[in-house]
């Protein structure tokens, strides 16, 4: 690592898997970051060998940066970190898996892939947020699976966490968002 000529911290000669690891570091984590979603494809295989680091905040921002960089190859082993035992990631996780507005032209995950994993975090994860992000998920399919709009009206009776029966009440039938995407 050098420092450039701004003072920020430059990554130019560093690899791929170290700029991963610097994703822990609480004082490198921004330029590290930066510079993974700077070298895109040249970086996914590095990022998606950081998804089994030990660190959680590797693995968190790895699935950060996928959010961005998901792609087909990279899509199982996004799946598979919603049931990461660190609740960061599996928060990060059900947002990349959630958000379509980070991806541009790439095709977002089907039900067959994400609504089951989704539907057991909603209903059963000792983490708030992690129920709040699953509703996102789980609100994707509202209009076209009951098993969705079943598990958002439950949620949304039933959640220990007013925020999450409020999120739930948003993607569930009657909700602002499930009104709004009713016709998307």
């Amino acid at each position: 690592m050098r420092f450039d000529t701004d003072g920020m911290l430059g990554f130019v000669r560093t690899d791929n898997d170290a700029l991963v690891s610097c994703l822990g570091d609480p004082h490198r984590t921004v330029a590290a970051y930066r510079e993974l979603l700077r070298r895109k494809e040249d970086a996914l295989g590095a990022i998606r060998a950081g998804l089994s680091h030990e660190s959680a905040a590797v693995r968190e921002g790895c699935c950060r940066l996928l959010d961005h960089l998901v792609d087909t190859d990279s899509m199982g082993l996004l799946i598979a970190m919603a049931d990461d035992l660190d609740a960061r990631v599996r928060i990060a996780a059900f947002h990349a898996l959630a958000c379509d507005r980070c991806k541009g032209d790439t095709c977002a995950p089907g039900a067959d892939q994400v609504l089951e994993p989704a539907l057991r975090h909603l209903a059963a994860d000792p983490d708030a947020g992690v129920r709040a992000r699953a509703a996102e998920l789980v609100g994707k399919f509202a209009h076209t699976d009951a098993r969705a709009v079943a598990a958002l009206q439950a949620c949304c009776a039933q959640d220990p966490s007013p925020a999450v029966r409020k999120k739930a009440g948003w993607y569930a039938p009657g909700g602002s968002i499930y009104e709004r995407t009713a016709h998307a």
